[in-house]
């Protein structure tokens, strides 16, 4: 398989609006991560905007998993946006700390209450492709193939990810780092070559964000002491 079959051919059959809104959702997206690694509270308005275009995206290519966590990204983005406005000194920028043992039970509970979540809309899944009606709906995970495993396992992943970010844990990038390496191969079987590409430069963006944060952590604590 060339470059033309993994990211040109599968565009043949879109229209215009689905190609652009792909574009649009990966350029605000890439800017999100971009304000994050500045901490920079303008993470969120970017991000709410990507988001919001990718619910309506991802649930056209029926990655519910994902889909959800659009969702989820733009209510917790609103809680973020508090958050970081009211633990910044100019309005703009946050200090950020290691997560506590407190926050990594949490963290945990959350990842294992998602897996659960998700795995129960996927099971659903037949009846709501159905427009909610059981007539003729088989439920259950029969029809899942390895990218919809991989979407469920990477929707608890970002949901960590995303919560830590929003109370400021350097561990948020390891999150996001696991997550966005595993989405590259996921979004080109899934067609999406534009949204593989966004991950991929996520990644590169996440390794440097992970080092930024680490190192601002480490400065900051070399002042005070």
């Amino acid at each position: 398989m060339n470059i033309y079959d993994l990211f040109v051919k599968p565009y043949e059959n879109y229209d215009a609006l689905q190609i652009i809104l792909e574009a649009a959702g990966a350029i605000f997206g890439t800017l999100s991560v971009y304000f994050s690694i500045k901490k920079n509270i303008w993470v969120y308005p970017t991000g709410i905007i990507s988001t919001l275009i990718y619910v309506y995206i991802l649930f056209n290519f029926g990655l519910l998993g994902d889909c959800l966590i659009n969702v989820y990204y733009s209510v917790m983005s609103v809680y973020g946006w508090i958050l970081w406005a009211k633990n910044s000194e100019d309005n703009v920028h946050v200090e950020v700390t290691w997560a506590t043992k407190k926050e990594w039970i949490y963290a945990t509970l959350l990842f294992i209450l998602s897996l659960a979540l998700v795995t129960l809309i996927y099971y659903y899944k037949p009846y709501i492709d159905n427009q909610f009606s059981m007539e003729g709906a088989s439920l259950g995970l029969y029809h899942l193939d390895w990218a919809n495993w991989m979407d469920v396992f990477t929707t608890s992943i970002f949901l960590v990810g995303m919560w830590f970010m929003a109370k400021q844990r350097i561990e948020n990038w390891i999150f996001w780092i696991i997550g966005d390496l595993i989405c590259i191969p996921m979004m080109i079987f899934k067609g999406l070559g534009i949204t593989s590409v966004q991950y991929l430069v996520f990644t590169i963006m996440a390794i440097l964000g992970y080092l930024n944060w680490k190192k601002s952590f480490k400065e900051k604590s070399t002042i005070k002491s």
